[in-house]
């Protein structure tokens, strides 16, 4: 999730592809792209309209889980093991082993789900104010969570040995949540190279590590009858500059020497993702991308798109309701498929509804996080969810589980205190939009920027009360202050009594869960007066009568 690409990456084009010409065109022999109003072209897919369901949902949960949960070690550990140094390469060495022995192939046995239960997980979820759900389908570890037909490395076979796609749909549509799958795994080909190294120093020194197993080594081991080149997809040559840690982030839309994938590897991945499709249904998906995924190299990604869209129609009465998400869109790509910007937020509003993603700790389980109190607090996330809301946009709050399936007593008291918050406030989150302005204060003022994926979110948990946040409905103004106030008065000075935003009359103030509160309204603005009691230990939403 962390890949941080610069705009200037989407122009390191790799020669110019017409909708006809890819270089890396993929086979619908096995799963054909299902016909209808969409084609593979973006000036089809430019006709999508997101569905208005997602424009009122505001606040999805991710559970971003699989079986890089298992060492505690963080987002993208699956590659940072074979990072010789790094510290989750030496946890590793310690508690599992050395690389050239025990490689990441060998931790997904340990991925057991023992006291998973999705029933309960999502009826928690629903229950702090999420409006629907996304799962993990496959993440750069190339490891997919259902019983798949394309990928023998699967959660059936090994394991938890359950189909955890099957479990979360079947909770999601319990409790009538939209169901969302994220696919991750198009980028294992350049994300695994690590594995391709040995270290340079010590004992193991030149000893090289597991990535070029083949199905002949497995004889005898647990793992006899697999291909670890099916999980690891390192049977190429490295890419340019590959030695250097940092490089694939420059690499991620397949341009700057990286070594291009075959015809065979994009297309196991489309069969895998249309496979998921068909037998899952979603209604929504996402890519951890530029663009779509293998763009601009292959028409992979816009074949994936027509399809999901067409079935979703197909499976709707006509009706599309399907909502895909990528990141790193340019204007014209946004018609066809709704932006999502990790850990950020653009300091504007949106014309078009847009996604932030975002996490309370890190995408994958860390106990580094959890010992030393790095969790966002409840105050943070609602923090984001209100100043993304304001600008039209959704977001997508990722909560690590454990390799056993649950979330510690830290996460579990933030989610009920941010639960605690929606509870009371939710009016002003659900079912709105923006107004004529996002914000007033300091941050809202202030020219933050975002890079190509986003990465800015924390100039928004820094928010006091100075900073207001709106959204509104038909009849009434919504003023979320960021912090609890120390003074007794809130001054909103969007809202004077000479402002063209508002012109008419203010008649009534109300503080949601507590009732109606005196103000007095002034060229300087509304000065809101308030209450003694402090009702919430978040944040105060007032509700204006239009």
């Amino acid at each position: 999730m962390r890949t941080k690409i610069l705009l200037a990456s989407l122009t390191l084009s790799i020669g110019t592809l017409s909708a006809q010409n890819y270089q890396v065109p993929v086979s619908e022999k096995n799963e054909p792209m299902m016909k209808g109003k969409f084609q593979p072209t973006w000036s089809s897919l430019e006709n999508y309209q997101v569905p208005e369901w997602f424009r009122n949902a505001k606040f999805g949960i991710w559970a971003h889980w699989g079986p890089q949960c298992v060492e505690g070690s963080g987002d993208w550990m699956a590659r940072s093991m074979y990072l010789e140094g790094s510290a989750e390469y030496k946890h590793h060495v310690e508690h599992y082993g050395h690389p050239s022995e025990v490689g990441f192939k060998d931790i997904i046995p340990l991925f057991k789900a023992e006291k998973w239960n999705p029933d309960k997980l999502v009826e928690f979820y629903k229950k702090i104010g999420a409006q629907y759900f996304f799962a993990l389908g496959n993440h750069h570890d190339n490891f997919d969570l259902w019983d798949s037909k394309y990928q023998a490395w699967n959660s059936k076979n090994m394991g938890p040995k359950r189909d955890i796609l099957a479990e979360w749909e079947q909770a999601a549509r319990k409790y009538e949540l939209p169901f969302g799958i994220s696919f991750h795994a198009d980028h294992a080909w350049t994300w695994y190279e690590p594995s391709q190294r040995y270290d340079r120093n010590g004992p193991k020194a030149g000893v090289p590590y597991d990535g070029t197993l083949t199905k002949a080594d497995g004889k005898g081991k647990w793992w006899e009858g697999y291909d670890p080149q099916d999980l690891y997809a390192q049977n190429h040559p490295m890419s340019k500059g590959s030695w250097v840690d940092g490089m694939i982030h420059s690499q991620w839309a397949w341009g700057n020497g990286a070594c291009l994938p075959t015809q065979e590897y994009c297309t196991n991945f489309y069969n895998r993702t249309v496979d998921a499709i068909n037998r899952y249904n979603p209604d929504l998906i996402y890519f951890d991308v530029t663009v779509v995924p293998f763009h601009p190299i292959s028409d992979a990604g816009l074949k994936i798109a027509a399809h999901f869209y067409n079935h979703n129609m197909a499976t709707h009465k006509g009706k599309l309701e399907a909502v895909m998400l990528s990141k790193i869109l340019d204007e014209n790509q946004r018609k066809a498929i709704v932006w999502d910007v990790e850990r950020g937020a653009p300091n504007e509003i949106m014309e078009q509804p847009w996604q932030s993603c975002s996490c309370i700790g890190g995408w994958h389980y860390n106990t580094s996080i959890y010992e030393n109190n790095w969790y966002k607090s409840a105050a943070d996330v609602v923090k984001l969810l209100v100043d993304i809301v304001s600008k039209n946009g959704n977001l997508l709050l990722s909560v690590p589980l454990r390799a056993d399936g649950t979330f510690d007593e830290k996460e579990e008291r933030i989610l009920n205190e941010f639960g605690d918050w929606m509870n009371i406030n939710r009016e002003a989150i659900f079912d709105t939009r923006p107004w004529e302005i996002f914000g007033e204060g300091p941050i809202a003022e202030a020219d933050i920027k975002i890079n190509a994926q986003g990465f800015n979110e924390g100039s928004y948990s820094r928010a006091t009360a100075q900073e207001i946040r709106f959204t509104q409905t038909k009849k009434d103004l919504y003023a979320t202050v960021l912090a609890w106030p120390t003074e007794k008065q809130i001054l909103i000075k969007s809202l004077s009594d000479e402002s063209k935003l508002f012109p008419g009359k203010i008649s009534r103030v109300e503080l949601l869960g507590y009732g109606k509160v005196s103000f007095t309204r002034t060229d300087k603005g509304l000065l809101i007066n308030m209450p003694d009691k402090q009702i919430n230990k978040i944040a105060p939403v007032f509700k204006i009568r239009k």
